[in-house]
């Protein structure tokens, strides 16, 4: 019993003032943790590449535009997870997908404009989360039809 308590808590650990509930973490838990985690990092990886060119007078907008988009992403994800309603939850994922596409088109329009800066990864992790928040819509569509 032991060993199989110590293999919980690596998955969940709650707290409470007098107990601690261990949970484990559901498939679902787990990849929508992974998810979650990968836009946070597309969004820091953003900032801190964009970051530098903030102070510009011409690209300040864009940047500031980009950077929205790109962390609404993670932010309405989130949100999708601790959802009310499965309506609810529908909502924050298709915003997401709008999100990240949106992120992609300011990130080809920033390529346009500094031909020496290297986007291709950040629009390329655009377009594959566009791609995963497409699949959950369609899957969520798919479930409603049946």
């Amino acid at each position: 019993m032991k060993k199989l308590l110590n293999t919980l808590k690596h998955n969940f650990t709650f707290h409470n003032s007098q107990f601690t509930i261990i949970l484990p973490m559901t498939i679902y838990q787990k990849k929508a943790s992974a998810l979650e985690r990968r836009t946070v990092v597309f969004s820091v990886q953003l900032i801190k590449q964009l970051g530098v060119y903030s102070g510009d007078k011409v690209l300040k907008s864009l940047i500031s535009q980009v950077v929205r988009s790109a962390t609404s992403i993670g932010a309405n994800y989130a949100e999708a997870n601790n959802a009310s309603s499965k309506q609810d939850f529908k909502n924050k994922i298709y915003i997401s997908k709008k999100e990240a596409a949106e992120t992609r088109y300011w990130l080809t329009v920033l390529q346009e404009l500094l031909p020496t800066e290297d986007l291709s990864k950040l629009r390329q992790e655009a377009l594959e989360l566009t791609l995963i928040f497409q699949k959950i819509v369609s899957s969520l569509k798919m479930a409603n039809a049946k």
